[in-house]
C-alpha cells in the first residue's frame, strides 16, 4: 500500500514568487511551510519554457522529443504514457485532475479533443488515467471548459469580469490595456472571490476528496490556472497589493537605452522582440510592443500576481485542511511546482517565448513527503526537472517506474543527489509561428547554462550563435559568453554533453494543428 499523493501545480509562475524562495511580497505561509517540512529544490528546471510540452513532460515521465508534444497546439497522443494510468492500473490508486489539463489544444472550436467536449457532454471522464476530470483555464468567458460553463449555468453576469484574452474572430491573443495604468492583459474584475477559478478549483478537489473511502490511496493533481496571464483577479482582492508601492524588478532596465545595450549581447530574436519588429511565437500577443511597457504598467501587472499568488497559497490550506481532516496528514506527500516561469519585467520584456534564463527555465519545486515516510528535511541545489515528478510518483506509490520513464524519483538530500549523479538538465524549444522557426537546445550543468541555437528560419545553425551564462557570477544573466576566448573550451563541453544526453527525437514529428 502506497502513500496518498498530492500534486499541485500552477501555471507561468515565477521561482522567486514563494517566500522560501527569497520572494520579499507575495505572502505564501503554507507552501513556504511545505518547503520547512520537506525538501526545497533550488534548481529545478522545466524541460519545455511553455506550457504542453511542459504538461506532457509532466504526465509521461519522458523528454520533449520523446513523448513529441514539441509546441503548443500538438496534442499529446491518446495512447501516450501516463502516470496517472500506471498508478491507477498498476496500484489501484483513485485518479483526479482539477483545472488545467491542456495536453490538448484550446483552439478548438471543433471541439475535436476531448477535452473541450467534456463539459457539454456533462462528463468528467475517465480521460487520460484519471477517472475524473473537472477543467479550467484562464477565463469564465466562454469556453468550452467545466468552470466556465458552470459559471454561465450558476452565476451568469459573472463571467463579463474576466479579460477578454482573444480577440474574435482572427482568435489571436488581445493586446488591449486596462485596470489603472492600461497595461497589457490587465482588467479590474468584479467577480466574487468564491467564484474565481482559483477558489473553484480547490473546491472541485476538496469535494472529491470528501466522496473517497477512508481507506483509498490516491492521487489528485489540484492544477491552478494562475498566475499566468490575463492578469484579472477578484477586484476584492487587489487591495493587498499596491501597484504605487511595488519596487521594480531587479533585472528590469531603467531606460530604453539599458534595455537596447542590454539585449544587444544576446541573439538578435531578443531585440528584435522588444522593439517591436518580429513576434516569434503565439505566447504573447502579435501586436504587443515590449519597450512600449511603462514602469508604472510593470508595477500594476507584478502587483497583480502578487495577488493571484496568495490566493493559490490560501486555497492550498483549504485543500492540505481537507486532507487533514479525512485523517490523511500523516500519509499524505505534497508536491507543488509549475509549467514554466515568467518574465514580468526582466530584460524590458514579459510573457514567455525562446528564451532560455532563469525568469523562464527555473520552477519552485517543493516535495514535502508523508511524516509516516521519516525523509529529513533537505535544500537540494542539484539539477532536477519535471522528468523526475512521474518516477516519484511511482516511488511513492511503491512501484518501480515503467521503462518508458526517462528520469528516476527525486533525490530527498544533497548526499542522494550526489549519489545519483545528478549533474545536469536539459530544457527544449521548438516552434512555427507564421512561417519563423526556432529551435533551442539548453544544458544546465555545474552553475552554466548552455544554450545552442539549431538551423531555423531566423539563425544558421552553424554554431556562430547561442548563449552562455555563469550563473554563479552573472545570477541575472546579463553577459552571454558565447563568443568569449576564455569560455570556449567550457563551451564546447557543455555542447557535447548535451548532445549526449539528448534522446533521438520522435518520428515522425507530430502536427500542430492550433497555436495553443
Amino acid at each position: 500500500m502506497g502513500r496518498k499523493i498530492l500534486f499541485i501545480t500552477t501555471d507561468q509562475q515565477r521561482y522567486d514568487a514563494l517566500g522560501c524562495n527569497g520572494g520579499k511580497v507575495a505572502r505564501t505561509p503554507v507552501v513556504d511551510r511545505w518547503a520547512a517540512e520537506g525538501i526545497r529544490y533550488t534548481r529545478a528546471h522545466a524541460q519545455s519554457v511553455v506550457c504542453m510540452p511542459a504538461r506532457a513532460t509532466m504526465s509521461t515521465g519522458q523528454h520533449v522529443r520523446t513523448h513529441g508534444v514539441w509546441m503548443n497546439g500538438v496534442p499529446l497522443p491518446a495512447d501516450a504514457p501516463s502516470v496517472a494510468r500506471h498508478l491507477h492500473e498498476s496500484a489501484g490508486y483513485r485518479t483526479a485532475l482539477f483545472g488545467k489539463a491542456h495536453f490538448e489544444p484550446f483552439l478548438d472550436p471543433q471541439r475535436r479533443f476531448y477535452e473541450n467536449r467534456m463539459a457539454t457532454l456533462g462528463e468528467t471522464g475517465p480521460h487520460r488515467g484519471f477517472e475524473r476530470m473537472e477543467l479550467a483555464a484562464h477565463t469564465g468567458r466562454g469556453g468550452l471548459l467545466h468552470y466556465p460553463v458552470w459559471l454561465a449555468k450558476t452565476h451568469p453576469d459573472a463571467a463579463a469580469g474576466f479579460y477578454p484574452i482573444l480577440k474574435i474572430p482572427s482568435l489571436e491573443q488581445n493586446a488591449a490595456g486596462g485596470g489603472d495604468t492600461g497595461a497589457i492583459q490587465v482588467q479590474h474584475n468584479p467577480i466574487a472571490r468564491s467564484l474565481y477559478h482559483t477558489d473553484w478549483v480547490a473546491d472541485r478537489a476538496i469535494a472529491w476528496l470528501d466522496s473517497l473511502p477512508a481507506d483509498a490511496d490516491w492521487f489528485c493533481w489540484v492544477s491552478f490556472p494562475d498566475p499566468h496571464h490575463p492578469w484579472d483577479p477578484p477586484q476584492s482582492e487587489i487591495h493587498r497589493h499596491r501597484w504605487q508601492d511595488e519596487a521594480l524588478p531587479a533585472n528590469w532596465p531603467a531606460t530604453r537605452a539599458d534595455a537596447v545595450a542590454l539585449l544587444r549581447d544576446k541573439p538578435k530574436h531578443w531585440l528584435d522582440w522588444y522593439e517591436g519588429r518580429l513576434v516569434t511565437n503565439f505566447e504573447a500577443p502579435p501586436d504587443f510592443v515590449p519597450a512600449s511597457v511603462t514602469a508604472d504598467q510593470l508595477r500594476e501587472i507584478n502587483a497583480l500576481t502578487h495577488v493571484e499568488n496568495e490566493l493559490i497559497d490560501e486555497v492550498c490550506g483549504r485543500v492540505w485542511a481537507a486532507v487533514a481532516r479525512r485523517g490523511w496528514g500523516d500519509d499524505t506527500d505534497v508536491i507543488f511546482t509549475t509549467d514554466h516561469g515568467e518574465l514580468q519585467g526582466d530584460y524590458g520584456l514579459l510573457f514567455k517565448g525562446p528564451y532560455h534564463v532563469d525568469s523562464l527555465m527555473r520552477l519552485p519545486f517543493i516535495w514535502r513527503p508523508a511524516t509516516s515516510a521519516g525523509v529529513a528535511p533537505a535544500t537540494v541545489d542539484h539539477p532536477v526537472g519535471q522528468i523526475d515528478l512521474a518516477p516519484t510518483f511511482c516511488a511513492i506509490a511503491g512501484l518501480e517506474a515503467p521503462q518508458w520513464m526517462q528520469s528516476r524519483a527525486l533525490p530527498t538530500s544533497p548526499a542522494q543527489a550526489d549519489a545519483q549523479r545528478r549533474e545536469r538538465i536539459i530544457t527544449e524549444w521548438d516552434s512555427e509561428f507564421k512561417g519563423i522557426t526556432m529551435h533551442l537546445r539548453t544544458i544546465y550543468r555545474d552553475g552554466l547554462v548552455c544554450t545552442v541555437y539549431e538551423q531555423s528560419t531566423l539563425y544558421p545553425g552553424d554554431g556562430s550563435v547561442g548563449e552562455l551564462y555563469d550563473c554563479r557570477h552573472d545570477p541575472l544573466q546579463r553577459r552571454n559568453l558565447w563568443t568569449d576566448p576564455a569560455w570556449q573550451a567550457r563551451k564546447k563541453d557543455l555542447i557535447a554533453d548535451l548532445y549526449d544526453h539528448l534522446p533521438p527525437a520522435r518520428s515522425p514529428r507530430l502536427e500542430a494543428v492550433a497555436s495553443v
